[in-house]
């Protein structure tokens, strides 16, 4: 079954949470997320292998090292961020979508909108920062 949306449509606190309409909204948000961070990595990889001259002159070489090195931890850090988005889409096609996996409480559309991958109501999450900070004071 196919859910309408318009090009307009964003989530209402006026409406059932996580109802059709906003499950499909967050899908195809996650979706078109994930198909620019695929893009982008095609791009990089595309660039990495232009780059990949062996360049004469040593501070040339040097300079392209440090490139390839960003490019590279960049690139990791997509595919960790696709993983998570991966993981939100299995969430959105079981129906747990939206909703904190410490509590069960609803994440705010905000939050959602902002943070797509959260898995965290904002209360849980600070919760978890603040347990974070106390660990590493230590």
């Amino acid at each position: 079954m196919t859910v309408e949306l318009d090009a307009e449509y964003r989530p209402s606190e006026d409406e059932p949470f996580m109802n059709e309409r906003q499950r499909e909204y967050f899908r195809r948000k996650l979706l078109k997320w994930k198909e620019e961070l695929l893009k982008e990595s095609r791009e990089t990889l595309a660039n990495l292998q232009e780059e990949s001259q062996n360049h004469p002159d040593i501070a040339d070489r040097a300079s392209s090292e440090t490139d390839r090195s960003i490019e590279l931890r960049a690139r990791d850090r997509q595919r960790k961020l696709i993983a998570k988005i991966d993981a939100a889409l299995e969430r959105v096609a079981d129906g747990s979508y939206g909703y904190c996996v410490e509590t069960g409480d609803p994440i705010s559309l905000k939050r959602l909108e902002a943070r797509p991958i959260a898995t965290l109501s904002l209360e849980a999450q600070e919760a978890h920062e603040r347990r974070e900070k106390v660990y590493r004071d230590d």
